[in-house]
């Protein structure tokens, strides 16, 4: 798993005064970036090509702040399912996610079948949580 503190700024804000749920995507994005390159490797490449949310509560620039966690949950021939969670400094859930990456071969600009090594690799980080 992977976790990443990112400062609400103002431009995340809308005219609500919550940050937009656009903004919620990039949160979970960078989240899921990092837990990709920290767990295959920045070779990898990779396309998202599901996204669920439930969103759970509104923030506002107020929290100052949220931590993002990204953990990997399964995998099929070339995807791999991640669960990720955005919780507000003061410990309560704003959102929850279910994406799902593909492996990617920017030559063909197609997916490509997941390697044994990643396969070795995903299992053990399934297995960590």
């Amino acid at each position: 798993m992977v976790e990443v503190t990112i400062p609400i700024r103002w431009r995340d804000v809308d005219n609500y005064g919550h940050v937009n749920n656009a903004v919620y995507l990039t949160f979970l994005e960078e989240a899921r970036d990092r837990w990709v390159r920290e767990t295959l490797g920045p070779q990898v490449d990779f396309v998202i090509v599901r996204i669920a949310i439930d969103y759970r509560r509104e923030l506002s620039q107020d929290d100052d702040e949220v931590t993002v966690s990204c953990r990997g949950v399964g995998y099929g021939t070339s995807s791999i399912r991640t669960a990720e969670q955005i919780v507000a400094k003061e410990g309560w859930v704003a959102a929850e996610s279910a994406s799902v990456i593909v492996a990617h071969d920017s030559d063909a600009r197609s997916s490509r079948p997941l390697t044994d090594e990643e396969r070795a690799t995903l299992d053990g980080a399934i297995a960590a949580g």
